[in-house]
Formats: C-alpha cells, sequence, structure tokens
C-alpha cells in the first residue's frame, strides 16, 4: 500500500471511529439494534424487551405436533449483561483502526448471540415427553422361542426427536427476543441396531443347543441337562446383542441351587466360651462357592457344539472374612467384666429382652472404637420381631413398641462398669426402678437416647449374652487388664412429695374421694466410680447423677349430687296419702 493509501485508510478510520463508550453502529444483540448505545443504555433496553416477552409463549412443532412453552417454565435466564461486554468489543480498539472496524460492521452488521441458563431436568424431561409424542422408536430384530421351535421377528425402524439439536434450539428460541413463527425441531430416522441377517448364526446355535441334553460334571458327579430345562438357562438376543447368552432369572434359580447343593459359604474364625468362662478360638474355614461365569461359559460352548456337549461346573474357594490367625491376633482371652440381672413378668417384656440380647451378643469392639447400644442394635420395630410390653414414656409406666430393652441397656452398663471401661453416654430412667442396682439403670431410646463405651485397652472386646429362664448376663472377653472398681453410692434421698392427679367420678357422691394409689416420691441419688490400674494410678473418677419423677397419688373425687331428704308435714310427711301410705294417683 502506497503512502497515500494509508493516509487515506487512516483518515477514514479518524472519521468514523466514534465515540469509544458508545457501541458500533451496525451492532446487534438478539436481533435488537444496539449501536450507538451506551453500555447501560443497551442493557436497560435489552431487559426491558426481555420482560415484556417473558410471558408470551414460543410455539415449537415436530411432526404435526405443537408446544406453547414459556422461558419460566425451564427457568430460562440471559445474561444480557455479559452480551453487552461482548458487543462493546465488535467496535474497540486504537481511533484509525476503530474507526476501519466500525465501516466494516456498519457495512456487514454483526448479531451477538446470548448465553443463557436452564434448568436442563425439566429441559430434559419435555424433550423426553415431546419425543413420546411423535416418534416411534425403532424395534431390533429377536428371536421367539416356543418349546423347541423359534423364528425371528423381523427389525422395525423408527423415527425420534433429535434431543441434542433440538433442546439447542428450544433454549435458543425462548432465550430470544423473537415471538411468532413456529420453531421447527428436528425429526430422524431412528435406525435398527439389529438385523434379521444378524439373528441368523443366533438362531443357528439355538437349533443346535436344544437339538439334545448336555452332561454337567463336578468332581466325580455328573448329570444331565434337559433341552428343556437348558432353554430356561437361554438369554435370547436383546438390548442391542445379537449373540445367545446365560442369564435372566431361570439361570439365576438354576445357580442358587446348585450352590445349595454343591457350595458351602465361608466360616469366620468366632470365639467359644466355655462354662467355666474359658475362651477359644473355632477355627475359620474357607468357603466353596460356584464361579457362575466361568460355568456359565462352559454350558453356552457346551450348548452351541454339535460334538462336545459336557460343561463343567468350575468352583472356587472363597475366604473367610477373619482368619484363625486373625482371630488370634486380636488379644481376646480372658473374661473382663459380667452382670448378671433378674428378670421377668410379662411375656412380650420377656420375649424383646432375648430378643435384644440375641442382637447384640457377640459384637466385636476393637481397641479405641465405641460401642453405641443404639447402632448395634439399630431401630426397636415390629419388623424385627419387637412386641408391645411395659414401657416408661414421658415418665409415666405405660405399654410401648420395645418395653424390656432396658433391661439390657442396664447390664451391659453396668459389665462395662464393672470392667472399668470409659463410659461416654448414659441416661438414668425417668421413674425409680428398685431391681436394678441403685444410680447405676442405663436407659436407650433410639435413636437420641443411647449407651455409649470405649474399648480403651490394647486389644479387641468380644461382648456375650446369656438369656437363661429368668436372669440376663452380660460378660465383656479381652485381654487381661486387671483394673480395681471402687463405688461410693450415696444414699437414695425424697426431693418432694408425689404429685398429685385428680379425677372425677361420678359414681361417687360430692364430698367423697377415694385413693387408689399412693404414688411414689421423686428421688435422687448418685454413684461415684474410681477406677485403678493394676500399679495403683487411678484412671477414671466419674460420678453419675440420677434424678428420678414422682409417680402420682391417684385420687378419684365423687361428682355425683345427694339426694334431698323428704320434708315432713303435721302428720309425717306433706301431702294426702290413701291406705298403707300410698300416694294416690290424680
Amino acid at each position: 500500500m502506497t503512502a497515500v493509501g494509508v493516509i487515506a485508510a487512516a483518515l477514514v478510520g479518524l472519521a468514523f471511529a466514534g465515540s469509544p463508550d458508545r457501541i458500533a453502529a451496525g451492532v446487534k444483540v438478539a436481533g435488537v439494534d444496539v449501536g450507538g448505545l451506551t453500555t447501560g443504555e443497551a442493557i436497560a433496553k435489552l431487559e426491558a424487551k426481555s420482560r415484556a416477552v417473558a410471558g408470551v409463549p414460543v410455539v415449537f412443532a415436530a411432526e404435526g405436533r405443537r408446544w406453547r412453552v414459556r422461558p419460566g417454565n425451564f427457568g430460562v435466564q440471559v445474561d444480557w449483561r455479559a452480551a453487552v461486554k461482548r458487543a462493546e468489543t465488535e467496535g474497540q480498539g486504537f481511533a484509525p483502526w476503530r474507526g476501519l472496524r466500525r465501516v466494516s460492521i456498519r457495512l456487514l452488521g454483526s448479531d451477538v448471540t446470548p448465553s443463557a441458563r436452564v434448568w436442563k431436568r425439566a429441559l430434559d424431561i419435555d424433550l423426553r415427553r415431546m419425543n413420546a409424542a411423535v416418534g416411534t422408536p425403532h424395534r431390533d430384530a429377536a428371536i421367539v422361542l416356543r418349546g423347541f421351535h423359534s423364528r425371528i421377528v423381523p427389525e422395525r425402524t423408527g423415527r425420534a426427536l433429535d434431543r441434542a439439536t433440538a433442546g439447542a434450539a428450544i433454549v435458543h428460541a425462548l432465550a430470544s427476543l423473537e415471538r411468532g413463527r413456529v420453531v421447527q425441531l428436528p425429526v430422524v430416522v431412528d435406525t435398527p441396531i439389529v438385523s434379521s441377517a444378524d439373528l441368523a448364526p443366533a438362531v443357528e446355535q439355538l437349533h443346535i443347543a436344544l437339538s439334545r441334553p448336555i452332561r454337567m460334571s463336578l468332581d466325580r458327579s455328573s448329570w444331565w441337562l434337559p433341552p428343556g430345562k437348558l432353554a430356561s438357562l437361554l438369554a435370547l438376543p436383546h438390548g442391542g446383542s445379537s449373540s445367545l447368552a446365560i442369564g435372566g432369572k431361570g439361570a439365576d434359580g438354576y445357580f442358587r441351587r446348585l450352590a445349595r447343593g454343591a457350595g458351602r459359604p465361608p466360616r469366620d474364625a468366632t470365639f467359644a466360651v466355655s462354662a467355666t468362662g474359658n475362651i477359644s478360638i473355632v477355627p475359620s474355614r474357607p468357603g466353596r462357592v460356584i464361579a457362575v461365569p466361568a460355568t456359565e461359559r462352559n454350558i453356552l460352548a457346551a450348548a452351541v457344539s454339535a460334538t462336545h456337549r459336557t460343561a463343567r461346573v468350575v468352583v472356587t474357594t472363597q475366604a473367610a472374612r477373619r482368619t484363625t490367625a486373625e482371630a488370634g491376633a486380636m488379644g481376646i482371652t480372658t473374661r473382663i467384666g459380667r452382670y448378671e440381672t433378674i428378670y421377668g413378668g410379662d411375656p412380650n417384656r420377656i420375649h424383646n429382652v432375648q430378643l435384644v440380647a440375641q442382637l447384640i451378643d457377640g459384637k466385636l469392639v476393637a481397641p479405641g472404637a465405641t460401642f453405641s447400644f443404639n447402632r448395634a442394635t439399630g431401630a426397636r420395630t415390629a419388623d424385627k420381631g419387637f412386641l408391645e410390653a411395659p414401657v416408661i414414656i414421658n415418665g409415666e409406666l405405660t405399654t410401648g413398641l420395645g418395653g424390656g430393652v432396658c433391661q439390657v441397656s442396664t447390664t451391659v452398663f453396668n459389665a462395662a462398669y464393672e470392667a472399668g471401661l470409659k463410659i461416654t453416654a448414659r441416661t438414668n430412667h425417668a421413674l425409680y426402678i428398685s431391681h436394678y442396682p441403685q444410680g447405676r439403670d442405663a436407659t436407650v431410646n433410639y435413636p437420641d437416647v443411647d449407651l455409649r463405651f470405649v474399648n480403651d485397652t490394647p486389644h479387641w472386646l468380644l461382648l456375650r449374652t446369656f438369656v437363661g429362664s429368668s436372669s440376663l448376663v452380660v460378660d465383656l472377653f479381652g485381654a487381661p487388664i486387671h483394673r480395681r472398681v471402687v463405688s461410693e453410692t450415696r444414699p437414695l434421698v425424697e426431693t418432694g412429695k408425689p404429685p398429685v392427679k385428680r379425677t372425677p367420678d361420678p359414681a361417687l357422691f360430692r364430698g367423697v374421694r377415694q385413693i387408689d394409689d399412693y404414688g411414689e416420691p421423686p428421688r435422687s441419688t448418685s454413684v461415684r466410680r474410681l477406677v485403678y490400674t493394676a500399679g495403683g494410678q487411678l484412671l477414671y473418677d466419674n460420678t453419675w447423677y440420677s434424678s428420678y419423677r414422682g409417680e402420682p397419688e391417684l385420687i378419684r373425687f365423687g361428682t355425683r349430687a345427694k339426694k334431698p331428704p323428704p320434708k315432713k308435714g303435721p302428720s309425717g310427711p306433706t301431702g294426702p296419702t290413701g291406705p298403707a301410705g300410698v300416694t294416690p294417683q290424680s
């Protein structure tokens, strides 16, 4: 370019440079002319137009069906500020260069498409609904088996909404400021994945599979799998597959039965407790399980073969989760705590005591871990077998689901107490219960009121429960810890008078009262526990305070009015009388 040309271009650029604070002429945002406006003016103009069309639906169409959709349906929000910022950059730069760019924009124009946010889940739901209205899903070729006879159901081509393109078109149309025109959504051909020709080999294999039985073998045993049974194990081509497989409900049932007969679950190493309290380890045992995928492959290979029709059942071993060596390393060798409580009374309560004792029996607590009564038992529900029995609710003795559970929690608390373990959560009952050790009862209520203690020893702990006809024993086993426990129990003192509950009784005359129960006063006590190590060092000094509500004195008072005595006249009761004192009838 000659010097004259450069100078001329510079002069043109300067002439059309305009103000850098205003958007170049010819620039549009979403079809709206914002040329010559400042940033604020452009944003205000676009937002005003957006509000004006926010309630106006856009009409979408496909295959003769129409839908009217508003931006609010999908939560469409347009970022007009960002769009205006992009529009500003269309004609910026140094004065001569800016002017030349603006000349180009003035001649050719520029339209900025704003970005928009949308509720994707709502959009996806509507796209599926639209596709269901206009689309016809394809159908893959399939094999239908009736008895030992098979036939091929041919494929069918379908039509479907092009969801990705349609979704973008819907968002763009709802974000735009244009209304009035119908937006066509694209529909495409939905091509089958599997054709009839693809299934021809599978049909031939199916014919061979059902032609005669196959022999199953396991170790030295063998048995026949007849064609009818084999047919129930076969999974015909589906979901885009064109080959036979072993699977489905029939196969699942067959392998479950095979596992019961030929398999054996692994057995973890456990702990056995003798009558004298000695601990021994019951050794672990590896399990024997059916390797289902490998056996399925063998059955299918035998089924589709015309000559080699024997399928070997593959078995493998499954290790126990806790081996004998691992159980020995846990260090559980002796009893470190024990407590026994007596129970009886309501049969449902006895049932609940026995049930919850079984739920916590055998629980293992790792070193440093916390035993939680509620976590160990879970919710005490009817589904687990809990029954209605006497229970304390809101300070009153009533009946409720799981009554008797606190007998077990109290026994566990006292076993941990006597072992000298760290107890982190314990709550007394609302009412005083005399057959529990004073100040050492422990109530629980799932999930908020819990009993918790910590295994503060270097070895594992094992909790065992032993349920007799009238007593419950909880034992804690671990490594010897040789702790000494000293208890100091304060006297049980009355802290008030029994509350009074008065109930009207229309059967009693006024002024008469009947005491049905003298109630119990509120009480309080506390227990201090000092735990010493084998060397005499004080390990814990804890005090548990217990406050018990009073049980009301039950009083019935009369509300029945007394009859007034009959009035007396000069010679007896007033009024004329007939013979034998009978009042004559009027």
